[in-house]
């Protein structure tokens, strides 16, 4: 595998003040044809990386800061195991699968962290992610035919706010305070990201992210490097090591739990490869995998926020760096680089992966 090289700091254009500089010299990833032409395109960046941070094969200006949204659910979940909060409120696998889930609001995700939230001692109306309509088609007609609204517990962030609503408890922080910055509970949060990035505090910036919690920018080799350290922690202290590997194995044990029962990348990449494989799909088009038992980790961001070609590019980078197996690779069939149809049925172009 050959090494990618880095930019030289002295020859890069500085940051523009909206921190946009650079990306329109990012490559072509993934091409969207009709007919004959090429009628949109899509440009990233990705970088490979070892548990030491170290690029061993990339794309495009890896190392820009951008925000890294759902796809560190992970690291965000770290200081629920360590500071027994779990162990307090009695934590399931499944509902640690929920805690680091981006979910499509189906009842096997909603009836959990609503069962989870009355052990609490807590309610729906506790969670401050906000409503929103279920990812899941099926789920989404039939609350129309029930005339349901949607709620928060249907938020894809559900599980994850009541894991930090866990944490907050724990450490005697207000429910009302739970997703607030200075709160001790989202200081450990933030402490956890950075670590596991291995950044200094002043590189690690913060915004708000859709579902009102925290989020975190940060370049995009330093989040490639947290999530191969989720997934091979071995050179972790004890208790954070243990946790990575509880939160692996939670999704692996349920990964219909982390995203959804159908469509899912997240959930077939693990459900593919036994969990060997854990994916995690960030807002705007941010995608991690981090390999287990294998000293890897890989992050993808696509720079218009387009899923179009995302899990495509993923898949091909997963394939070319011979870390998906004959039999694996089969079952993500559908992931791949595809054919265009209207709604007509009529073949009329294809996506193209060029990562």
């Amino acid at each position: 595998m050959t090494s990618a090289p880095t930019p030289d700091p002295a020859t890069e254009t500085p940051p523009a003040a909206d921190g946009w500089a650079g990306l329109a010299e990012n490559p072509v990833l993934a091409r969207v044809w009709r007919g004959d032409y090429v009628e949109s395109q899509h440009r990233g960046t990705w970088a490979l990386v070892d548990v030491a941070g170290r690029v061993l094969e990339g794309a495009g200006d890896w190392q820009h800061p951008y925000f890294a949204r759902s796809s560190l659910k992970s690291l965000q979940a770290l200081p629920l195991l360590e500071s027994g909060a779990a162990e307090r409120f009695g934590f399931a696998d499944e509902e640690l699968a929920l805690a680091v889930a981006s979910h499509d609001g189906e009842a096997c995700h909603t009836d959990r962290v609503a069962a989870l939230l009355r052990r609490l001692g807590l309610g729906e109306e506790h969670l401050r992610c906000g409503p929103q309509a279920p990812g899941n088609a099926d789920t989404r007609r039939e609350m129309l035919r029930a005339g349901r609204e949607p709620g928060a517990l249907h938020n894809n962030c559900s599980g994850k706010h009541a894991g930090f609503l866990a944490l907050a408890l724990h450490l005697g922080v207000e429910p009302a305070r739970y997703l607030d910055p200075e709160s001790e509970s989202q200081r450990l949060v933030r402490r956890a990201v950075r670590e596991m990035a291995g950044l200094e505090e002043a590189e690690l910036t913060a915004a708000v992210d859709g579902c009102s919690a925290p989020t975190f920018r940060m370049p995009l080799a330093s989040l490639a490097t947290a999530i191969a350290r989720v997934a091979n922690p071995d050179g972790l202290a004890p208790d954070r090591a243990a946790a990575c590997r509880r939160i692996t194995a939670a999704v692996a044990a349920f990964p219909e739990l982390v995203a959804g029962t159908q469509g899912r990348l997240c959930t077939d990449l693990s459900r593919a490869t036994a969990g060997r494989l854990f994916g995690k799909i960030g807002g705007e088009a941010v995608y991690v995998v981090g390999v287990r038992g294998a000293d890897r980790g890989l992050a993808v961001k696509i720079d218009d926020g387009s899923l179009r070609g995302m899990h495509a590019v993923v898949l091909r980078l997963l394939e070319r760096f011979d870390l998906l197996g004959a039999e694996e690779a089969a079952a993500l069939e559908s992931w791949r680089e595809r054919g265009l149809r209207n709604w007509a049925g009529l073949d009329i172009g294809r996506v193209e992966v060029l990562a």
